[in-house]
């Protein structure tokens, strides 16, 4: 089955830069009827609404200033959404926050996962067929963290390694038969935003600063665009089956992964 942008209904956290507002763009070009663009950056949410308003159709985009961990903004966003257009169609869950330190840890978990699951149930709820929604769809954004191991931020290896494990399971096929709601996970490759910036990297260990991890990652990783990687959430939603995985990296079409994950648990639990 393929599935179309046009004329639905979407909301994407974390949309008001980088990823987020790439996808935007994308969706938009795709034909959506309206996109809300949930952030905590008001300025940048608001000029690109204006933008967006501006070069397409006026009302096409609306930004709201939501912390996706605060839950009544969250809730809200969802609930003004439904009022104004009259459903939701996509949820992108893509708000992310890769800094392990002391003092900000505890928000990353907060961000990466418990308010993804938080967005996800309440799409779920808006959405689900056997209480009277429309279907509809869930991306969550995981990353290739998910897929490797690495000692620097392994506080976000394991947000984004919950998100994996979060959205397969609930994606599973008996349960989308059931809601009518797909759920997609698309893992990013090392990607040019400002999550990785040096100002915005953070380590659990005092004796690894922001400067080491950043020149670490430079060193080792391929930086696609933003736009490659919101072009592969654009496409694995045309073609995605619930509770699969896609992997969008190093600027190529994104390819379904879900074979290999699969594999990977039946590996893990083989002596269970």
């Amino acid at each position: 089955m393929t599935y179309e942008w046009k004329d639905k209904v979407v909301l994407i956290t974390g949309a008001a830069n980088g990823i987020g507002a790439a996808m935007v763009r994308h969706v938009l070009e795709e034909g959506a009827k309206h996109i809300a663009i949930l952030d905590v950056d008001e300025t940048s949410g608001v000029d690109l609404e204006n933008e967006l308003n501006s070069k397409h159709d006026s009302g096409k985009t609306r930004f709201h200033h939501c912390d996706v961990t605060n839950d009544d903004q969250l809730f809200a966003a969802f609930d003004s959404l439904v009022k104004e257009q009259g459903n939701i169609d996509v949820v992108i869950n893509n708000a992310a926050l890769m800094n392990d330190s002391p003092n900000v840890y505890k928000k990353e978990i907060e961000i990466n996962v418990t308010a993804l699951i938080t967005s996800t149930l309440k799409a779920l709820e808006l959405m689900r067929v056997d209480e009277g929604g429309k279907g509809g769809t869930v991306i969550n954004i995981s990353s290739i963290a998910a897929l490797s191991q690495s000692h620097w931020v392994p506080i976000y290896f394991g947000t984004k390694a919950a998100v994996l494990q979060f959205s397969n399971c609930i994606g599973k096929e008996d349960y989308f038969i059931q809601t009518g709601v797909r759920v997609v996970t698309v893992c990013f490759g090392a990607t040019a935003t400002e999550l990785v910036k040096d100002t915005k990297l953070g380590s659990l260990d005092k004796h690894i600063t922001s400067k080491i991890m950043a020149d670490a990652f430079e060193a080792k990783l391929y930086y696609q665009k933003a736009e490659s990687a919101a072009a592969g959430v654009v496409s694995a939603y045309k073609q995605a089956v619930s509770g699969s995985t896609w992997l969008a990296t190093r600027d190529l079409p994104v390819r379904d992964i879900t074979d290999n994950v699969n594999r990977a648990y039946q590996i893990l639990g083989e002596f269970n």
